[in-house]
């Protein structure tokens, strides 16, 4: 392995310092990111791949601590032998640096990366910057949660927060839990929720099943690949008799100090609750999951042009060989929109080959698998649409922005009397996006609430303690 580098599959590398130019640095070590790596070094590029967690794999991938000695890793992913093989990999490769624990926390022109490396939050984390001949964006995506009376609460989570902390630590979020949203991701976070012993009450999924049919009928051809896995987690809802709900969701959520029952309706066609069909349960955490958002910062610094995914949400623009607006810079993964994983590692390996070939000024190769996984994406977003009824959710107490308690009434007062036209504008007057989340969770509901579009702009991508940046030395 490179100079500095550690164990790709265990605890956080040593940064190398005196480095020079790498010739490639991979942003995120999920399915694409560690994809890329592996391709484009394949290709004869130095690369260093940077992650924030402490171990490699991503969300999709999260492994349990090293310190948890995990006999039998296989229990909790799909797939662990593959996945073991590309750690392997990762390991023994002579052009790859790993840095885990780490984040890249600006971008600047000429690809100079800043990244800080050390446990999360801890005070003091190394700086150092990183000048790359060419970078592969594979930063993913956030959970989507819409709100709803109490949704602030503590004890409802995103369903990618119930997941990790399953995955990555072995703990339930809570007792008698309850999944909302729609989409196939609510299976494999009832898989995780089930294997820390939780108890779950139950799966809503918010489309009914007529519009779900419509949409992976549109393609009929992305079918056969997904109907194994697909029985697979019917027969665990059999199993664990776990009632599969769909065309309802939670509406409201109750508790004092933490949530301690909720609201479920169920929905119209375009999401509206059907009065009289109102459920109670009793519940001790809710998590929700809604699809999910780009994490956009470090490509808008890069100034690479933004479109639309599949799902409608804002996306990285790229060519067939993933190369986005700006030579030199590719994007893999949920960046380009919103289409799993099989979709995410192979835009990965393409965007690495790519890289590569960059460098050494030749053709990349089109790769079929990523058409292939386009289409299996485009089926997706038509099967589990979001509808414009989620608003009628929500009234003028509702909170929207939870780090700074903003509520849709203050956010539309604003719109409306302030004269608010544009996002930071609307940041000044009302505080919506100005908590600690700067705007991941808030922006894109806050935007589809007003019409007013999200800027994704943020100089500095990730929290920074002010004592870590002025302490920061140009290299």
């Amino acid at each position: 392995m490179g100079p500095g580098a550690g164990s790709a599959g265990s605890g956080r590398q040593t940064p190398g310092r005196g480095r020079g130019v790498v010739d490639v640095v991979v942003v995120g070590a999920g399915p694409a990111g560690v994809e890329a790596a592996l391709a484009a070094a394949d290709g004869g590029a130095r690369v260093v791949l940077v992650d924030s967690g402490r171990r490699v794999g991503g969300q999709f991938r999260r492994q349990l601590p090293v310190e948890f000695n995990a006999g039998k890793p296989e229990r909790l992913q799909h797939g662990w032998g593959s996945f073991r093989k590309l750690v392997d990999r990762l390991e023994r490769h002579p052009r790859i640096e790993v840095l885990t624990e780490s984040s890249v926390w600006a971008i600047e022109a000429g690809y100079r990366l800043w990244v800080q490396s050390g446990a999360v939050d801890a005070v003091g984390r190394e700086m150092q910057a990183i000048d790359a001949k060419a970078v592969v964006l594979a930063t993913g995506a956030y959970d989507r949660v819409l709100p709803f009376p109490g949704w602030e609460l503590p004890g409802v989570y995103s369903a990618g927060a119930a997941q990790a902390l399953a995955k990555g630590q072995r703990i339930a979020v809570g007792r008698r839990v309850l999944l909302a949203g729609t989409g196939p991701f609510l299976f494999p976070v009832a898989e995780s929720l089930l294997g820390v012993d939780a108890e779950v009450i139950a799966v809503l999924e918010a489309n009914r099943l007529a519009r779900s049919a419509r949409g992976w009928l549109s393609d009929p051809l992305v079918l056969p690949g997904k109907t194994r896995e697909a029985a697979q987690y019917a027969a665990m809802f059999v199993r664990h008799r776990i009632p599969f709900l769909q065309g309802r969701t939670v509406i409201a959520a109750h508790g004092r100090d933490r949530v301690e029952g909720v609201t479920t309706a169920e929905l119209d066609k375009d999401w509206h609750p059907i009065p009289g069909s109102e459920r109670d349960l009793e519940v001790d955490a809710v998590c929700l999951g809604f699809g999910f958002t780009a994490q956009l910062e470090l490509a808008v610094s890069a100034g690479c042009k933004l479109g639309q995914g599949p799902d409608g949400g804002p996306a990285v623009e790229v060519d067939q060989y993933q190369q986005t607006s700006q030579a030199g810079v590719f994007a893999a993964g949920e960046l380009t929109g919103i289409g799993g994983a099989d979709l995410a590692a192979a835009e990965g390996r393409a965007a690495g080959e790519a890289a590569a070939a960059y460098l050494n000024n030749q053709m990349p190769r089109a790769s079929r698998q990523v058409a292939k996984g386009k289409r299996f994406a485009q089926a997706l977003a038509e099967a589990y649409p979001i509808q414009p009824g989620w608003r009628s959710w929500s009234g003028d107490t509702t909170v929207v922005c939870r780090c700074e308690e903003v509520t849709r009434g203050q956010i539309e007062e604003a719109v409306a009397d302030r004269d608010v036209t544009g996002q930071r504008s609307l940041k000044l007057t009302s505080r919506v996006g100005l908590g600690l989340c700067q705007g991941r969770v808030c922006s894109r509901t806050t935007a589809e609430l007003t019409g007013i579009q999200a800027d994704h702009r943020r100089p500095i991508a990730v929290p920074i303690r002010l004592q870590d940046l002025a302490n920061v030395e140009e290299l």
